[in-house]
C-alpha cells in the first residue's frame, strides 16, 4: 500500500484518517470525507492527466469527471486495491475516453523534473526546453494503450503489478506493450539519442 494508506500524523499529534477510512466514511455519506480524498490525490491525478493527454484543460475535465466517478462509483469500491489505485484506475478509463471521442484540445508540454545540470557541455535552457517538448510530442504520438503504460512506467514510477491492476491487464501485456513504446521512443527520438 502507498504511504497515504496509513494514518498519518498532524502537527498537534492527532491522527488523520488513511484514505481506507476517508473513503469508507464518504461510501456512508460523508462529503467531508470526500473532500479529503480529492484534498490528498488531485494533485497526483493532474499531473497524471497532463502526462496522458498532453494538456491542462483536458487534464481538469478528466480530473473532475474522475472524481465524479469515484463518488457515484464509492458504493463499488471492493478495497481490493488502494484507493490511489482505485482512483488512477478511473481516470485512465476517463482519458482513454477523451481520446476514443476526440475531444482533445491540443497539445501541451508534459514537464520533467530536471536536475540543475552542471559542466562545460551543459545544454542551454533553449535546447532542454526543445528536447523537452520533442520528448512530449513523441509522448503524445504514441498509441493511447502505448502511451498509457510509458506514463505510468517511466512518469508515475509504478511497478508492473501495479499497471497490470491499474489497466486491468496481464502483466504480460504490460512488458510487451512497454516493449514496443519504448522501441517507438527510441525511434522517434534518435538523434536524442546518439
Amino acid at each position: 500500500m502507498d504511504g497515504n494508506e496509513t494514518a498519518q500524523i498532524m502537527e498537534n499529534g492527532d491522527l488523520l484518517p488513511n484514505d481506507l477510512e476517508l473513503a469508507r466514511r464518504a461510501r456512508h455519506g460523508d462529503l467531508a470525507a470526500f473532500h479529503g480524498l480529492v484534498d490528498r490525490h488531485a494533485s497526483y491525478l493532474f499531473g497524471l492527466a497532463v502526462s496522458l493527454v498532453g494538456n491542462a484543460a483536458d487534464a481538469e475535465d478528466i480530473v473532475q469527471e474522475a472524481f465524479f466517478g469515484a463518488f457515484r462509483g464509492l458504493r463499488g469500491f471492493q478495497e481490493r486495491s488502494s484507493v490511489k489505485t482505485w482512483l488512477t484506475q478511473i481516470l485512465v478509463r476517463q482519458a482513454a475516453r477523451v481520446f476514443r471521442l476526440g475531444r482533445r484540445r491540443g497539445p501541451g508540454v508534459v514537464q520533467f523534473d530536471a536536475e540543475s545540470p552542471s559542466g562545460p557541455s551543459v545544454p542551454s535552457a533553449t535546447s532542454r526546453a526543445d528536447a523537452q517538448m520533442d520528448v512530449n510530442a513523441a509522448i503524445q504520438s504514441l498509441r493511447p494503450d502505448h502511451r498509457e503504460v510509458i506514463v505510468l512506467r517511466e512518469l508515475e514510477g509504478m511497478s508492473y503489478e501495479e499497471i497490470a491492476q491499474v489497466l486491468a491487464i496481464p502483466r504480460g501485456t504490460v512488458e510487451s506493450r512497454l516493449h514496443r513504446a519504448r522501441q517507438q521512443l527510441r525511434e522517434v527520438l534518435r538523434d536524442y539519442l546518439m
